[in-house]
């Protein structure tokens, strides 16, 4: 720990029982958890962000969409309006958020987007106007312990895993390590290529520690395809790039680049959800014009793309190369198997349950 830490210690501490005094009282049934007939999963962490909850829950949409009608619900955190919102031909990230516009953008064909605060009173109004969804898959509600989820997916990142972590503001556990009992299976994201059966192993055993029953743990690596240019009069990325993220953490980005050979001459690295400004596109033309005689490219991510992709942002860069890396879960093939097995019956059961 740092001096600072001990500094915050007593606040993290006060943060622990308040936490858990409310976990508590749902354990109790002093507040109540609300079940729904449609099969629901929750996809969350105990961390504040950077676990990979987008890219996995379009995994999911991935594998399950073909088969079952899904809809997707997230809070639509960093999004300039509150309540419930449905994603719409019209909708925008400023409306909905950056991250469920991006999977409506990607999606919208597949699966029903919509987002709300409070997650049980959106239920039923999904279900109202797509009376036809199977399932709905949750973005980032583990610790909306209101909804009483079939799933709980916990995920959890090979580079910062819960167990090396501590609660705010020391850490960035929302709450503490114990409440990894409430995931139904984990998921540890972001590991390197080929990692090594021991090491998995290893792992398994650190987070076994903090769980009262054994519960399934799988490992997921991030898979990078090629970049696509958000300007069609630039059709073919460079070698060298500077690197523009709105991420908790782009150092993973970075290094899978150089891995690949790429050069990245500087990252400008925003806050996470950040919303850009004709300033900042200034800055960004600023910093290509450094390198331009090296001839780079702007990288950026999809998250931030979807942002970008603003008329008026993107008249203010049109004469600079703009390229998306778009970023997929990638998992061995027996565990995927396993995992989306478990997935899918239970999906199956819980509808066949409810036709009874």
């Amino acid at each position: 720990m740092r001096f600072v830490d001990f500094l915050l210690f007593p606040f993290a501490l006060t943060y622990d029982g308040i936490t858990s005094l409310r976990n508590r009282m749902f354990d109790a049934g002093l507040k109540r958890s609300q079940p729904f007939e449609v099969p629901t999963i929750v996809v969350g962490n105990l961390a504040v962000g950077g676990t990979g909850k987008t890219p996995f829950v379009e995994f999911l949409i991935n594998h399950l969409s073909s088969t079952f009608n899904l809809a997707i619900l997230s809070r639509g955190y960093g999004r300039k309006t509150t309540g419930y919102r449905l994603a719409q031909g019209d909708s925008s990230p400023s409306e909905i958020g950056d991250e469920p516009f991006q999977i409506y953008s990607k999606f919208k064909d597949k699966v029903t987007v919509a987002v709300g605060e409070e997650r049980i009173l959106a239920i039923p109004m999904i279900l109202a106007e797509n009376p036809e969804v199977e399932a709905i898959v949750l973005d980032d509600a583990f610790q909306h312990r209101y909804l009483l989820a079939d799933l709980n997916i916990l995920l959890t990142t090979y580079k910062s895993p819960f167990f090396n972590d501590y609660l705010l503001p020391v850490g960035r556990l929302r709450e503490g390590r114990k409440n990894v009992n409430r995931a139904d299976m984990i998921v540890v994201t972001k590991c390197p290529d080929n990692m090594e059966q021991q090491e998995k192993d290893s792992f398994k055993g650190k987070v076994s520690t903090y769980l009262q029953a054994e519960k399934p743990i799988f490992f997921a690596g991030l898979k990078y395809g090629l970049p696509y240019p958000i300007n069609p009069e630039f059709p073919n990325p460079v070698n060298k790039f500077i690197l523009v993220t709105g991420i908790v953490d782009p150092e993973p980005i970075r290094l899978k680049l150089e891995a690949m050979q790429k050069v990245v001459v500087e990252t400008m690295a925003f806050p996470d959800h950040h919303y850009y400004t004709p300033k900042d596109m200034g800055r960004i033309n600023d910093i290509y014009k450094k390198y331009s005689a090296q001839s780079v490219c702007i990288l950026t991510t999809e998250k931030d793309a979807v942002k970008l992709k603003d008329n008026k942002l993107l008249e203010l860069i049109k004469n600079i190369p703009v390229f998306v890396l778009p970023v997929e879960v990638d998992m061995e093939q027996k565990e995927e198997e396993q995992l989306l097995k478990s997935i899918k019956s239970m999906i199956i059961n819980k509808n066949a349950e409810s036709e009874i």
